[in-house]
């Protein structure tokens, strides 16, 4: 019988996650729900016997997701992105406040699809919604495409009977998103492709054009100024322990996806991220228009509170954030409002937590939490602008320096050598 491995909320806003075995994704919803759980991630773990069938259907959904999983992970093939999730939800919730069926609107989605993993995917919730599963549910058997912020604003829809609505919200939110994120691309991109050409260039000087100039000075027998020795030791150095230098790469990597993989490293990458120079403002920037944006999206969606924060906590994309996000959610379940711990976390501007209160005190907490993030989408452009504008001539003065350094120390014992001979 196959074993499902998931994650729930309590009806206190707890997160709860364990095992279950049953024998369909069906039945492991029910179960969770009988425990008094709102499940809100399923994924099939393993199926004792090789082979078995059991789940009908269902199982079948299951397969399909593992193999789409394989996938995803090679390569980046078959993977679905982002942006046509958005559209997708768009398109849907056009079709839905058209008046369409919920199972027409996913097949009209389909047909119009090309093929891939997405139209696969689309079809399998057609066929699981029309055998009498609810969006939600069919959502549940793909977290690795719609995440628990998704899967709980289309289960509030559900029940409040508004699903093109939130499905308008999600898009809204989906698009804005996929803004922001662009920003983020353009900011760090551009320096990094120059950091890399600057790097690359470094290298090929040192191995392959300084040598030549060795030769040459071997030859003549002149005597070199300390800048133009010391570049040929460095040089000499690199060409023989390069070997060093692959592994002090491999390293940095290996580091860095032990810092992301395991939450104490992570925390405290994440807290220097936040304290860097230019960066740090600007990623908290970003960290605060995301959660006033996911928080305002699912509390106008009919999303319980403490859910959503904990929804929020799992999307927050910075553990420090994360973590101040997990005691907020306490101070609540205590009996706070959310103005006060927010402002104890020190991450939120006092400019924020004022609009929240006044947000809550007022009972438009939504739609203060949106102007937030609208705010604080605006100031991110700006920063990546003026960060941009700031880069672009130091970093050419980067390049120039280390490139202009390289020239004129190699060039030194020849301008000597000439200076004599012209004498």
């Amino acid at each position: 019988m196959p074993v499902f491995t998931y994650k729930a909320i309590d009806k206190f806003g707890k997160e709860i996650a364990s095992e279950i075995e049953v024998s369909s994704y069906d039945e492991a919803i029910k179960k969770i729900r009988n425990l008094g759980y709102f499940p809100t991630q399923i994924t099939l773990k393993k199926i004792k016997k090789k082979g078995t069938k059991s789940g009908g259907e269902t199982v079948g959904a299951g397969k399909s997701l593992a193999n789409m999983s394989i996938k995803i992970q090679f390569l980046g093939i078959g993977t679905v992105k982002s942006i046509q999730v958005t559209v997708f939800t768009r398109q849907l919730a056009t079709l839905i406040s058209a008046g369409l069926p919920l199972v027409r609107s996913l097949n009209i989605l389909r047909d119009q699809m090309k093929g891939g993993s997405f139209k696969d995917v689309v079809d399998n919730l057609s066929r699981i919604v029309e055998a009498g599963a609810t969006f939600s549910e069919s959502l549940l058997k793909y977290p690795e495409i719609f995440s628990n912020l998704y899967v709980n604003t289309v289960r509030a829809g559900e029940a409040g009977g508004v699903l093109e609505v939130v499905l308008t919200r999600l898009a809204d939110f989906s698009e804005k998103a996929e803004r922001l994120r662009s920003k983020i691309t353009a900011a760090l991109v551009y320096p990094f492709l120059v950091i890399t050409i600057a790097l690359s260039v470094l290298v090929f000087l040192m191995i392959y054009v300084i040598p030549k100039f060795m030769e040459l000075y071997e030859e003549l027998g002149t005597e070199l100024p300390f800048a133009t020795l010391l570049l040929l030791r460095v040089s000499s150095f690199m060409q023989s322990h390069w070997v060093i230098g692959v592994l002090f790469i491999i390293v940095l990597a290996v580091f860095y996806n032990f810092t992301q993989r395991y939450q104490p490293p992570r925390l405290f990458m994440d807290g220097v991220k936040l304290k860097l120079p230019v960066f740090g403002p600007l990623l908290q920037k970003v960290s605060i228009a995301r959660f006033s944006r996911t928080l305002g999206t699912l509390i106008s969606s009919g999303v319980p509170i403490l859910q959503s924060i904990m929804i929020t906590k799992d999307t927050a994309g910075n553990e420090v954030v994360a973590r101040s996000l997990g005691k907020v959610h306490d101070s609540i379940q205590e009996g706070e409002s959310i103005a006060s711990p927010l402002a104890k976390t020190r991450i939120f501007p006092l400019m924020v937590v004022n609009m929240i209160n006044v947000g809550e005190e007022t009972g438009a907490l939504d739609q203060m939490l949106n102007k937030v993030a609208d705010t604080y989408d605006d100031e991110v452009d700006t920063t990546v602008g003026a960060l941009t504008s700031l880069l672009e001539p130091l970093l050419i003065l980067f390049m120039a320096g280390i490139v202009g350094s390289i020239v004129i120390a190699m060039f030194l014992p020849l301008v000597k050598l000439l200076t004599a001979m012209s004498v």
